[in-house]
């Protein structure tokens, strides 16, 4: 058997139709750039996800730079997130002249540790930007009441987390803004790039939209110097259609996780908590194991995919040299880099592979 780690043709080819057609629309209209249907996807996004504002973007990267950029963060401010993350998250703090700080992760949830986030706080701190990593809410309502103490904005990395909740409540719904990305092979994904914020907050809301066309008020008049990152016709094209089906998928997403679960039960296998209080939406299916590379090598040689979310802790990358962290500062993020897992995880993942999947784990345990 052959198990990819994610399966976009057999997502693609359940909803062919609606999607050749909202394409076809488009590119018969000519529609590329700044058409209705971005119009139409922000106002069926912010529904979705019970807010004001959203606003169509380029990339999740941009959208979380965009993010800092409105909310005033400049050289010699600190920003507080995880290392237990991709890039994206830090290089937008730098892109915007602050300073990225870490704070190391959860035991159980693998999200920032709330115990040691106030610790970590300094009169140069401005933002808290938790990770909503492999598609679970971090602990919102102590990071919220956290940030209301010490005065700082927060910006919800919820690139993994579309559909989430903390509490019942969105993503944006606890920060003054939640960005996420629709990179393919996200839970909601488009068929190339693109990202969005949503915020309550009407300021934020307003600052993006003129940073993400050029700062421009109207064709040749600009209020500030801005950026080329507008959302495309086609994507958002797209996304309106798989939105539509976004709750189904998810239903399925998390039937697979708790298969997934029921069956490693009784093995040493250590599966990533669900919190209490927080809806996962299972981006990735995530497990710790000893022998990681040696179990990933077994499950290839069975015809299964794997992969690694994320190998490499973001303190230890050649790129944040500079910062002078050393190996044993965040512990609990480095010892588990070794560690985890993702196994292969898409919604219609069948009984039958996820099955053979952990069959194939207890093998090689065994």
């Amino acid at each position: 058997m052959n198990i990819p780690f994610v399966d976009l043709k057999i997502q693609y080819e359940a909803i062919m139709g609606e999607i050749d057609e909202a394409v076809k629309d488009i590119i018969s209209n000519t529609a590329f750039v700044g058409c209705p249907k971005i119009d139409e996807f922000e106002k069926n996004f912010a529904s979705s996800n019970e807010a004001k504002h959203a606003i169509g973007v380029n990339t999740g990267t941009d959208a979380l730079f965009f993010v800092l950029k409105a909310m005033g963060v400049k050289a010699g401010d600190e920003v507080i997130t995880v290392s237990n993350t991709f890039i994206a998250t830090t290089e937008t703090i730098t892109r915007a002249n602050a300073k990225v700080k870490f704070v190391d992760i959860n035991k159980d949830t693998y999200e920032i540790d709330t115990e040691l986030l106030e610790k970590a706080i300094t009169p140069q701190t401005k933002v808290i930007i938790p990770v909503h990593l492999y598609g679970q809410m971090a602990e919102m309502d102590v990071i919220k009441e956290i940030a209301d103490k010490h005065n700082l904005m927060i910006l919800e990395d919820a690139c993994q987390a579309h559909n989430a909740a903390f509490n019942n409540k969105k993503p944006g719904f606890y920060g003054d803004a939640a960005a996420f990305s629709f990179y393919p092979g996200k839970n909601l994904g488009a068929y190339g790039d693109a990202g969005a914020v949503v915020t309550d907050n009407d300021e934020i809301a307003e600052k993006i939209r003129l940073l993400r066309d050029h700062g421009r008020i109207s064709k040749y008049e600009h209020l500030v110097e801005g950026f080329n990152s507008r959302m495309d016709g086609i994507q958002a094209a797209v996304l309106n259609v798989k939105l539509r089906h976004l709750e189904e998928w998810t239903e399925m997403r998390r039937k697979n996780a708790r298969l997934y679960s029921e069956l490693l039960k009784g093995t040493d296998v250590v599966a990533q908590v669900e919190h209490s209080k927080a809806k996962h939406v299972y981006h990735l299916y995530v497990i710790r194991v000893k022998e990681r590379d040696r179990l990933m090598d077994f499950l290839k040689s069975k015809g299964i995919s794997t992969g690694i979310h994320y190998p490499i802790p973001l303190h230890l990358q050649p790129a944040y040299k500079y910062m002078n962290h050393k190996e044993g500062d965040f512990p609990v993020t480095e010892e588990y880099s070794k560690e985890i897992v993702s196994l292969p995880m898409f919604p219609e993942l069948t009984e039958e592979q996820i099955k053979y999947t952990v069959d194939s784990i207890k093998e090689f345990k065994g």
